[in-house]
Protein backbone atom coordinates (compact mmCIF):
# COMPACT_ATOMS: atom_id res chain seq x y z
CA UNK A 1 0.00 0.00 0.00
CA UNK A 2 1.46 3.37 -0.90
CA UNK A 3 2.04 5.40 1.92
CA UNK A 4 0.77 9.07 2.52
CA UNK A 5 3.16 11.54 2.41
CA UNK A 6 4.60 13.24 6.05
CA UNK A 7 1.27 15.85 6.79
CA UNK A 8 3.74 18.97 6.87
CA UNK A 9 4.26 18.38 3.21
CA UNK A 10 0.83 18.28 2.11
CA UNK A 11 -0.65 21.22 0.67
CA UNK A 12 -4.06 22.20 1.93
CA UNK A 13 -6.92 22.58 -0.66
CA UNK A 14 -10.32 24.04 0.29
CA UNK A 15 -13.21 22.53 -1.56
CA UNK A 16 -16.04 24.51 -1.96
CA UNK A 17 -19.00 22.21 -3.38
CA UNK A 18 -22.16 21.38 -2.70
CA UNK A 19 -22.78 17.98 -4.91
CA UNK A 20 -22.51 15.34 -2.61
CA UNK A 21 -21.40 12.58 -5.33
CA UNK A 22 -18.38 15.16 -6.39
CA UNK A 23 -17.58 16.06 -2.22
CA UNK A 24 -17.32 12.06 -1.73
CA UNK A 25 -15.22 11.93 -5.02
CA UNK A 26 -12.84 14.50 -4.46
CA UNK A 27 -12.48 13.99 -0.66
CA UNK A 28 -10.86 10.51 -1.29
CA UNK A 29 -9.21 11.25 -4.42
CA UNK A 30 -7.67 14.16 -3.55
CA UNK A 31 -6.18 12.70 0.08
CA UNK A 32 -4.95 9.88 -1.82
CA UNK A 33 -3.07 12.67 -3.85
CA UNK A 34 -1.37 13.75 -1.63
CA UNK A 35 -3.71 16.81 -0.26
CA UNK A 36 -5.24 17.77 2.76
CA UNK A 37 -8.85 18.50 1.96
CA UNK A 38 -11.71 20.50 4.13
CA UNK A 39 -15.16 20.82 2.54
CA UNK A 40 -17.30 24.01 2.38
CA UNK A 41 -20.40 23.00 0.94
CA UNK A 42 -22.07 26.77 0.22
CA UNK A 43 -20.44 30.22 -0.32
CA UNK A 44 -20.52 31.35 2.88
CA UNK A 45 -19.15 28.93 4.43
CA UNK A 46 -16.44 29.18 2.64
CA UNK A 47 -15.57 32.09 3.06
CA UNK A 48 -15.71 31.49 6.86
CA UNK A 49 -13.14 28.57 6.99
CA UNK A 50 -11.04 30.49 4.15
CA UNK A 51 -10.59 33.38 6.70
CA UNK A 52 -9.88 31.09 9.48
CA UNK A 53 -7.67 28.89 8.05
CA UNK A 54 -4.65 28.70 5.88
CA UNK A 55 -5.25 27.20 2.74
CA UNK A 56 -2.41 26.35 0.00
CA UNK A 57 -5.03 26.55 -3.24
CA UNK A 58 -8.69 26.71 -3.33
CA UNK A 59 -11.22 24.67 -5.50
CA UNK A 60 -14.44 26.63 -6.01
CA UNK A 61 -17.31 25.65 -7.51
CA UNK A 62 -19.25 28.19 -9.27
CA UNK A 63 -23.17 27.31 -8.71
CA UNK A 64 -23.35 27.65 -4.63
CA UNK A 65 -26.11 27.82 -2.33
CA UNK A 66 -26.15 31.35 0.19
CA UNK A 67 -23.43 33.09 -2.06
CA UNK A 68 -22.57 32.44 -5.56
CA UNK A 69 -18.47 31.21 -6.30
CA UNK A 70 -18.29 34.48 -8.33
CA UNK A 71 -18.49 36.53 -4.84
CA UNK A 72 -16.77 33.94 -2.66
CA UNK A 73 -13.71 34.32 -5.34
CA UNK A 74 -14.06 38.11 -4.90
CA UNK A 75 -14.11 37.67 -1.21
CA UNK A 76 -11.12 35.83 -1.22
CA UNK A 77 -8.83 37.58 -3.57
CA UNK A 78 -9.84 41.25 -1.77
CA UNK A 79 -7.56 39.61 0.87
CA UNK A 80 -4.77 37.26 -0.66
CA UNK A 81 -3.42 36.38 -3.52
CA UNK A 82 -3.76 32.03 -3.16
CA UNK A 83 -4.54 29.86 -6.15
CA UNK A 84 -7.71 29.65 -7.43
CA UNK A 85 -9.27 27.11 -9.77
CA UNK A 86 -13.13 27.58 -10.96
CA UNK A 87 -15.27 24.89 -11.46
CA UNK A 88 -17.94 25.41 -14.32
CA UNK A 89 -20.62 23.12 -15.69
CA UNK A 90 -20.84 26.42 -18.38
CA UNK A 91 -17.61 26.88 -20.13
CA UNK A 92 -19.19 29.86 -22.59
CA UNK A 93 -16.20 33.02 -22.87
CA UNK A 94 -18.56 35.28 -20.96
CA UNK A 95 -18.02 33.12 -17.75
CA UNK A 96 -14.28 32.44 -18.60
CA UNK A 97 -14.02 36.50 -19.24
CA UNK A 98 -15.66 36.96 -16.12
CA UNK A 99 -13.86 34.44 -14.42
CA UNK A 100 -10.70 35.60 -15.10
CA UNK A 101 -10.98 38.82 -14.54
CA UNK A 102 -11.81 38.47 -10.45
CA UNK A 103 -8.63 36.65 -10.30
CA UNK A 104 -8.94 32.97 -10.76
CA UNK A 105 -5.99 31.24 -11.67
CA UNK A 106 -7.65 28.65 -13.59
CA UNK A 107 -10.51 26.88 -14.37
CA UNK A 108 -12.43 22.95 -15.26
CA UNK A 109 -15.39 22.47 -16.66
CA UNK A 110 -17.50 19.72 -15.45
CA UNK A 111 -17.29 17.00 -15.88
CA UNK A 112 -13.38 16.65 -14.97
CA UNK A 113 -10.99 13.87 -14.65
CA UNK A 114 -9.37 13.49 -11.34
CA UNK A 115 -6.08 13.45 -13.06
CA UNK A 116 -6.27 16.24 -14.93
CA UNK A 117 -7.77 18.47 -11.94
CA UNK A 118 -4.58 17.24 -9.82
CA UNK A 119 -2.29 17.97 -12.37
CA UNK A 120 -3.98 21.93 -12.93
CA UNK A 121 -3.46 22.25 -9.04
CA UNK A 122 -0.12 20.98 -8.68
CA UNK A 123 0.93 23.61 -11.91
CA UNK A 124 -1.03 27.02 -10.26
CA UNK A 125 1.25 25.56 -6.80
CA UNK A 126 4.74 25.61 -8.87
CA UNK A 127 3.57 28.77 -10.46
CA UNK A 128 3.04 30.18 -7.61
CA UNK A 129 6.43 29.34 -5.50
CA UNK A 130 7.80 30.54 -8.75
CA UNK A 131 6.26 34.04 -8.65
CA UNK A 132 7.28 34.24 -4.64
CA UNK A 133 10.66 33.77 -5.72
CA UNK A 134 11.13 36.50 -8.74
CA UNK A 135 12.92 39.05 -8.05
CA UNK A 136 12.98 41.19 -11.14
CA UNK A 137 13.70 44.67 -10.67
CA UNK A 138 12.90 46.79 -14.32
CA UNK A 139 11.11 49.24 -16.02
CA UNK A 140 9.85 48.33 -19.86
CA UNK A 141 8.70 51.18 -21.88
CA UNK A 142 7.19 50.78 -25.52
CA UNK A 143 5.44 53.67 -27.05
CA UNK A 144 2.67 54.90 -24.44
CA UNK A 145 2.85 51.64 -22.45
CA UNK A 146 5.27 51.88 -19.60
CA UNK A 147 5.67 48.53 -17.02
CA UNK A 148 7.32 48.84 -13.73
CA UNK A 149 8.25 45.47 -13.16
CA UNK A 150 9.24 45.71 -9.55
CA UNK A 151 6.41 47.05 -8.61
CA UNK A 152 4.21 44.87 -11.12
CA UNK A 153 2.48 48.23 -12.20
CA UNK A 154 0.99 49.61 -15.59
CA UNK A 155 0.57 52.73 -17.73
CA UNK A 156 -0.79 53.57 -20.53
CA UNK A 157 -0.42 57.40 -22.10
CA UNK A 158 0.39 58.07 -18.07
CA UNK A 159 -3.02 56.11 -16.97
CA UNK A 160 -2.28 53.06 -14.92
CA UNK A 161 -4.42 50.33 -15.97
CA UNK A 162 -5.28 47.39 -13.41
CA UNK A 163 -3.66 44.17 -14.51
CA UNK A 164 -4.43 40.16 -13.27
CA UNK A 165 -0.91 38.56 -12.42
CA UNK A 166 -1.54 36.71 -15.64
CA UNK A 167 -2.41 39.70 -17.83
CA UNK A 168 1.07 41.65 -16.40
CA UNK A 169 2.83 38.90 -17.67
CA UNK A 170 1.73 37.70 -20.93
CA UNK A 171 1.75 41.62 -21.71
CA UNK A 172 5.15 42.02 -20.51
CA UNK A 173 6.38 39.08 -22.72
CA UNK A 174 5.02 41.02 -25.75
CA UNK A 175 6.87 44.12 -24.87
CA UNK A 176 10.01 42.04 -24.22
CA UNK A 177 9.57 41.12 -27.86
CA UNK A 178 8.48 44.10 -29.89
CA UNK A 179 7.69 43.26 -33.60
CA UNK A 180 8.47 39.28 -32.79
CA UNK A 181 5.64 36.79 -33.95
CA UNK A 182 4.92 34.75 -30.66
CA UNK A 183 2.98 31.46 -30.99
CA UNK A 184 0.40 30.25 -28.97
CA UNK A 185 2.57 27.48 -27.78
CA UNK A 186 5.09 29.95 -26.88
CA UNK A 187 3.29 32.16 -25.39
CA UNK A 188 1.20 29.45 -22.83
CA UNK A 189 4.80 27.94 -22.28
CA UNK A 190 6.03 31.35 -20.94
CA UNK A 191 2.78 32.76 -18.82
CA UNK A 192 1.31 29.44 -17.60
CA UNK A 193 3.89 26.77 -17.67
CA UNK A 194 4.97 23.83 -19.62
CA UNK A 195 2.70 21.77 -17.70
CA UNK A 196 -0.43 23.71 -18.40
CA UNK A 197 -2.91 21.48 -19.31
CA UNK A 198 -6.08 23.41 -19.95
CA UNK A 199 -6.95 24.50 -23.28
CA UNK A 200 -5.54 27.91 -25.60
CA UNK A 201 -9.36 29.71 -24.96
CA UNK A 202 -7.60 31.08 -21.80
CA UNK A 203 -4.60 33.00 -23.89
CA UNK A 204 -7.21 34.21 -26.34
CA UNK A 205 -9.75 35.72 -23.07
CA UNK A 206 -6.51 37.42 -21.81
CA UNK A 207 -5.51 39.24 -25.48
CA UNK A 208 -9.04 39.77 -25.33
CA UNK A 209 -8.97 41.67 -22.03
CA UNK A 210 -5.80 42.93 -22.62
CA UNK A 211 -6.66 44.62 -25.96
CA UNK A 212 -9.45 46.21 -23.89
CA UNK A 213 -6.88 47.87 -21.75
CA UNK A 214 -4.53 49.10 -23.93
CA UNK A 215 -6.11 49.57 -27.64
CA UNK A 216 -7.84 52.68 -28.68
CA UNK A 217 -10.03 50.21 -30.51
CA UNK A 218 -9.83 47.04 -29.12
CA UNK A 219 -11.61 45.60 -32.37
CA UNK A 220 -9.36 47.02 -34.97
CA UNK A 221 -6.01 46.34 -32.52
CA UNK A 222 -3.09 48.25 -33.63
CA UNK A 223 -0.81 47.00 -30.75
CA UNK A 224 -1.29 43.27 -30.21
CA UNK A 225 -1.79 41.99 -33.40
CA UNK A 226 -3.05 38.33 -34.34
CA UNK A 227 -0.76 36.65 -36.86
CA UNK A 228 -3.94 34.05 -38.04
CA UNK A 229 -2.70 30.56 -37.32
CA UNK A 230 0.68 30.83 -35.97
CA UNK A 231 0.05 33.83 -32.73
CA UNK A 232 0.37 37.60 -31.82
CA UNK A 233 2.61 40.16 -31.84
CA UNK A 234 3.58 43.17 -30.27
CA UNK A 235 3.88 46.50 -32.55
CA UNK A 236 4.79 50.11 -31.80
CA UNK A 237 2.62 52.27 -33.75
CA UNK A 238 4.80 55.09 -35.29
CA UNK A 239 2.75 58.44 -34.63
Amino acid sequence: MTKKQPSQQRAKVLVVEDEESFVDALTIGLDREGFDVTIARDGLEAVTLFNKSHFDVVLLDLMLPKMSGLDVCRSIRATSGVPIIIVSAKGEEIDMVLMLEIGADDYVTKPYRLRELVARMRAVLRRRRDDDHDDDDEEIVRGNIRMDIDARRCFVDGDEIKLRKKEFALLRLLLDNPGRVLTREVLIDRVWGSDYVGDTKTLDVHIKRLRTLIEDEPKNPTHITTVRGVGYRYEVTKP
